[in-house]
Protein backbone atom coordinates (compact mmCIF):
# COMPACT_ATOMS: atom_id res chain seq x y z
CA UNK A 1 0.00 0.00 0.00
CA UNK A 2 1.16 3.49 -0.75
CA UNK A 3 1.03 6.30 1.79
CA UNK A 4 -2.06 7.64 0.01
CA UNK A 5 -3.79 4.25 0.38
CA UNK A 6 -2.89 4.12 4.07
CA UNK A 7 -4.46 7.53 4.54
CA UNK A 8 -7.59 6.80 2.51
CA UNK A 9 -8.10 3.24 3.76
CA UNK A 10 -6.64 3.01 7.25
CA UNK A 11 -6.41 -0.44 8.83
CA UNK A 12 -6.16 -1.21 12.51
CA UNK A 13 -4.53 -4.30 13.90
CA UNK A 14 -6.64 -7.12 15.24
CA UNK A 15 -6.43 -7.70 18.99
CA UNK A 16 -9.09 -10.39 19.41
CA UNK A 17 -8.76 -14.15 19.73
CA UNK A 18 -6.84 -15.22 16.65
CA UNK A 19 -8.42 -17.55 14.17
CA UNK A 20 -8.20 -17.14 10.40
CA UNK A 21 -11.99 -16.62 10.30
CA UNK A 22 -11.87 -13.87 12.94
CA UNK A 23 -9.05 -12.12 11.11
CA UNK A 24 -10.93 -12.18 7.79
CA UNK A 25 -14.15 -10.98 9.44
CA UNK A 26 -12.26 -8.14 11.13
CA UNK A 27 -10.94 -7.02 7.74
CA UNK A 28 -14.48 -7.20 6.32
CA UNK A 29 -15.80 -5.21 9.27
CA UNK A 30 -13.18 -2.50 8.81
CA UNK A 31 -14.01 -2.29 5.10
CA UNK A 32 -17.73 -2.00 5.97
CA UNK A 33 -17.05 0.82 8.42
CA UNK A 34 -14.90 2.69 5.91
CA UNK A 35 -17.51 2.44 3.16
CA UNK A 36 -20.36 3.46 5.49
CA UNK A 37 -18.33 6.50 6.52
CA UNK A 38 -17.79 7.53 2.89
CA UNK A 39 -21.44 7.01 1.97
CA UNK A 40 -22.55 9.01 5.02
CA UNK A 41 -20.25 11.88 4.10
CA UNK A 42 -21.52 11.92 0.52
CA UNK A 43 -25.14 11.89 1.67
CA UNK A 44 -24.53 14.59 4.28
CA UNK A 45 -22.80 16.75 1.67
CA UNK A 46 -25.71 16.39 -0.73
CA UNK A 47 -23.72 14.41 -3.30
CA UNK A 48 -25.77 11.25 -2.83
CA UNK A 49 -29.56 11.01 -2.31
CA UNK A 50 -30.49 9.75 1.14
CA UNK A 51 -32.57 6.88 -0.27
CA UNK A 52 -29.61 5.66 -2.31
CA UNK A 53 -27.27 6.02 0.69
CA UNK A 54 -29.63 3.97 2.83
CA UNK A 55 -29.92 1.30 0.14
CA UNK A 56 -26.15 1.16 -0.34
CA UNK A 57 -25.56 0.79 3.40
CA UNK A 58 -28.25 -1.88 3.60
CA UNK A 59 -26.50 -3.86 0.83
CA UNK A 60 -23.16 -3.51 2.61
CA UNK A 61 -24.78 -4.78 5.83
CA UNK A 62 -26.23 -7.80 4.04
CA UNK A 63 -22.80 -8.54 2.53
CA UNK A 64 -21.18 -8.30 5.98
CA UNK A 65 -23.84 -10.54 7.53
CA UNK A 66 -23.35 -13.12 4.77
CA UNK A 67 -19.60 -12.98 5.36
CA UNK A 68 -20.12 -13.67 9.08
CA UNK A 69 -22.41 -16.58 8.29
CA UNK A 70 -20.05 -18.09 5.69
CA UNK A 71 -17.07 -17.80 8.06
CA UNK A 72 -19.04 -19.56 10.82
CA UNK A 73 -18.63 -16.71 13.32
CA UNK A 74 -21.00 -16.93 16.27
CA UNK A 75 -22.12 -14.20 18.71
Amino acid sequence: MTNKDNWLYPRQRYYGRFTPENLVFNANLQEFAQKVSLISCLATGGKLPLEQAFGDIEKLWEKLSLSKEQLGIKA
